[in-house]
């Protein structure tokens, strides 16, 4: 009798307007403060066109930053300038190439600027660092909060600050398209200035772009608004959010501004955590495999976008148990990656995924067919 076992969903494609994936399978945006000027490298190129060989269905680029001073560090790149949009085509067109979509995550760290990388512990920047040529610089904010001791007072957002970084992103979305990508995604979460506005913890504004949930919510909506008029209607916006922050931003908060997110044309929720409070606590759930599931199972339930879930998936039937119980419709992978670029092979083959290496380049794929081809005849003798 023939084999009635389904198709693992995890190899399914997905479609998001003007955009087929050829599975569900996310490489997660990693920031790897490697950046030369603002500008990827050949270090981005290498980064994140082997995670399109070895199979992915969507291939995000790391947190980009839409101006200058919006930056974390020196560090990171950046799509405000025409030469940084045409160094990041030579990377998405390769990963075009490879039979992968990519995407584009557009930041803007609010208060959180002028650091230096992680394993510097984001310490803030000072003076002696201008005798580098890093000088430090104040970021813009919804409240002049600075984001840790030492960091300078952000100076907080007038009228005419909301209307610059509003813009600002709409610029860098369309600037994205001319690099070349196929999905564009606005960072709200881990404590940018999306989510400053957002939680009580950083926003302590008494005019319409504070006070209450809807208040708080209005900047990032506005931007969203102002983003999706600015897209083509084929091309997939998607929205990365904290679901829980630890400075009274919750679940039942996400759930409203999901709800208004989908209403202005947002096609996928990025459900993560925290981050409010320091650049290293961007959890503050407790990290066991799959720990954001729940809030993309609880959003997805109660509002009807589709989510994508990231947190210490690592397994190949644990990704497809939460696609198969309906609790995300795309699973998404960091350091898991970095670990085993190859990962979606290894899952299509712990599926049953039959010649699971044709989603490999052909110069792999073929030699692999090869070796399989010897295994089957010496099995045979």
């Amino acid at each position: 009798m023939p084999d009635e076992t389904p198709a693992p969903l995890l190899f399914a494609s997905y479609t998001m307007r003007g955009v087929t994936l050829r599975n569900r399978i996310v490489v997660s945006p990693m920031s790897q403060y490697s950046a030369v000027n603002a500008e990827p490298t050949d270090w981005h190129l290498v980064h994140l066109g082997k995670f399109a060989m070895g199979g992915a269905g969507l291939v995000f680029c790391e947190e980009t930053s839409v101006s200058e001073r919006s930056r974390k560090t020196y560090d990171c790149p950046g799509i405000y300038t025409d030469s940084q949009a045409t160094a990041w085509r030579r990377i998405t067109d390769f990963i075009r190439a490879q039979g992968s979509a990519s995407a584009i995550q557009l930041g803007h760290a609010g208060r959180k600027v002028a650091t230096r990388a992680p394993w510097d512990g984001f310490a803030p920047l000072s003076e002696a660092d201008a005798a580098t040529g890093r000088a430090p610089w104040s970021g813009l904010a919804p409240s002049p909060i600075p984001f840790r001791e030492g960091a300078m007072v952000p100076k907080e957002m007038d009228a005419d600050d909301i209307r610059y970084v509003i813009q600002a992103h709409v610029d860098a979305a369309k600037r994205s398209l001319d690099a070349g990508f196929d999905v564009i995604e606005i960072h709200g979460a881990h404590g940018y200035i999306i989510q400053q506005f957002l939680s009580p913890a950083t926003n302590q504004r008494k005019d319409g772009y504070g006070g209450d949930r809807q208040g708080r919510m209005r900047f990032g909506l506005e931007l969203i608004e102002a983003v999706r008029a600015a897209l083509p209607d084929p091309v997939p916006l998607l929205f990365r959010v904290s679901c829980v922050d630890g400075g009274g931003w919750g679940m039942d908060d996400t759930v409203v501004l999901a709800a208004e997110l989908k209403a202005r044309g947002v096609d996928v929720l990025d459900c993560s955590s925290g981050g409010i409070e320091g650049p290293l606590t961007l959890h503050i759930v407790p990290r066991v495999p799959g720990y954001h599931v729940p809030f993309a199972e609880r959003i997805k339930a109660d509002t009807g976008i589709s989510t994508m879930a990231v947190g210490l998936i690592t397994e190949a039937h644990q990704a497809e148990g939460y696609l198969q119980a309906g609790s995300c419709d795309l699973v998404a992978l960091a350091r898991e990656m970095m670990w085993d670029p190859n990962w979606p092979v290894h899952a299509a083959a712990a599926l049953g995924v039959p010649k699971p290496h044709e989603l490999l380049p052909r110069p792999y794929a073929w030699w692999l067919q090869r070796r399989e081809d010897v295994r089957a005849l010496n099995r045979g003798a």
